[in-house]
């Protein structure tokens, strides 16, 4: 690949890697935050409630929710502490993923394998909710909530997948080196 900044072929593969990398901070942020579930629900219904937070008066579903979820987190924790084990096995497995994308940040080209199965992943996400969610006592609104992260998530896939198709194009149309002899 030319190192040339004015290459399609290069741009592309800069816009490859940035999507990737932004992909990838938003997966280790949203593992880091399946750690301090009880905190995090403990300051969100105090943000909720507090007195600049109009919630209460005009989403009471939600507040209630909120609420809910805050207490049942700390309840268990209280109860059954090796329950929240789980969640840390879930914010291990998206650091996990995370790591899985150090390949496609380096060659994009050739682990293209990881991407495309992101994409099956994110939209894996929709049907879990739609399935797991009516099992476990989840609101609708809060199934879309979940399945929005896996439409927002694939976005940024497919722009890497559609720029790492430019890649290819551009650097297939290249006359192959002539080596001196």
């Amino acid at each position: 690949m030319s190192s040339n900044p004015t290459d399609p072929a290069a741009r592309a593969l800069r816009r490859v890697r940035r999507w990737l990398w932004t992909f990838v901070v938003c997966l280790v942020l949203s593992g880091l935050t399946a750690f301090p579930l009880e905190s995090e629900t403990r300051w969100l219904a105090e943000l909720a409630t507090g007195p600049a937070a109009p919630l209460s008066e005009h989403v009471p579903g939600l507040l209630h929710r909120l609420l809910t979820v805050r207490d049942g987190i700390a309840d268990t924790n209280r109860r059954y502490p090796f329950l929240a084990y789980g969640t840390d096995w879930l914010a291990f497995a998206h650091l996990v993923i995370a790591i899985a994308f150090w390949g496609p940040i380096r060659d994009p080209l050739r682990n293209v394998w990881v991407i495309r199965w992101a994409v099956i992943a994110c939209g894996a996400v929709i049907p879990l909710a739609l399935i797991c969610g009516p099992l476990r006592g989840i609101p609708l609104y809060w199934r879309f909530i979940d399945m929005s992260f896996g439409v927002v998530g694939v976005i940024p896939l497919l722009v890497v997948l559609r720029a790492i198709r430019s890649i290819e194009r551009h650097t297939a149309a290249r006359p192959a080196p002539v080596l001196a002899r």
